[in-house]
């Protein structure tokens, strides 16, 4: 099966969410064909979740995990520490007060 590719993807993400009204932003824009995504979950409230797709070997599928979640200086400095070992990487910022983020959606 074909891969989507990262711009692709990242675009159709935040088109999702701006049909739903939450803001999201680009924040690190890595290799359009294959840079990995991450994804940054802002609650408004000082607080943020950080996401990654893995695949999961056990259930043959791509699944979103939450691999932090913590003050948003913690989420930023290691998203610092990622962009600078990754220069491919992807980074979406999504402002959500409730923590909605629509990966389910998206595999």
């Amino acid at each position: 099966m074909a891969r989507l590719r990262s711009k692709i993807w990242v675009q159709a993400y935040i088109k999702r969410l701006e049909l739903q009204t939450t803001a999201a932003y680009v924040t690190a824009h890595g290799d359009d064909h294959s840079g990995a995504i991450l994804i940054k979950i802002a609650k408004m409230d000082g607080f943020a979740q950080l996401y990654q797709k893995t695949f999961d070997l056990q259930n043959n599928k791509n699944e979103w995990v939450k691999i932090l979640e913590d003050t948003e200086i913690v989420v930023d400095e290691l998203l610092e520490k990622q962009k600078a070992s990754d220069p491919d990487l992807w980074v979406v910022e999504v402002e959500s007060a409730n923590g909605q983020n629509y990966l389910d959606e998206f595999y």
